[in-house]
């Protein structure tokens, strides 16, 4: 094959186009030590432990959803952490809001995206009370072969325009589309602990990527 001038000048623009092009800022959300970026009930149901953000109790049952949010709200993004759920005794769930707010009624409540965590529920995206349904969940076999039950998992959220999907273990668990154009796609991110149960959860390792 033969290059002409206006071919090889042609690569270098392109060539150069791309290495211009700023890489992604990673941000990370949690610093391992504090709750700066964040708020939520600091006192009663969320801590700093071991570099991770901990929310519940094994020995006592949670009495209602609880949410600790960001500060401040993201649209398209890919979100990556590190999760660990515990607990035998009631209902042991958790999850990851996102596009989300908080209401005034009740208070202690978010509305919007949930990717979801806990039995029957993992790495499903669950609409918070919105729609109040599981919009997507995986296949059950996938799970059993990705989870690893009272350890860390990895889990990541990817938000783009209107399309959502949900990561286990490095494994496409959900792949949604939002068909409901009046539905918000900005908002806060939210760690839960789900009421009804003596559950412990774990969040850390929290990095985000705005797209």
């Amino acid at each position: 094959m033969r290059f002409t001038p206006y071919c090889l000048l042609l690569a270098g623009a392109l060539l150069a186009a791309f290495a211009s092009r700023s890489p992604l800022k990673t941000t990370r959300l949690f610093d391992g030590k504090t709750f700066r970026g964040w708020e939520g009930d600091t006192v009663k149901t969320w801590r700093v432990q071991d570099g991770a953000l901990v929310g519940g109790s094994l020995t006592e049952t949670v009495p209602k959803n609880d949410f600790l949010c960001t500060t401040r709200p993201y649209g398209n993004f890919r979100l990556r952490l590190k999760f660990k759920l515990l607990g035998t005794d009631g209902f042991i769930n958790a999850g990851v809001q996102f596009r989300s707010q908080r209401l005034t009624n009740p208070a202690h409540e978010m509305i919007g995206y949930q990717a979801d965590l806990g039995k029957g529920y993992w790495a499903s995206l669950y609409d918070e009370s919105r729609r109040n349904k599981t919009l997507i969940k995986p296949d059950s076999v996938l799970i059993t072969k990705t989870l690893k039950p009272g350890d860390w998992n990895d889990y990541e959220i990817r938000a783009e325009n209107r399309r959502i999907r949900l990561f286990l273990n490095n494994q496409l668990t959900v792949d949604y589309t939002e068909p409901d154009a009046t539905i918000p796609q900005t908002g806060l991110i939210g760690l839960q602990i789900h009421g009804g149960g003596k559950a412990l959860v774990y969040y850390k390792d929290l990095l985000l990527e705005e797209l």
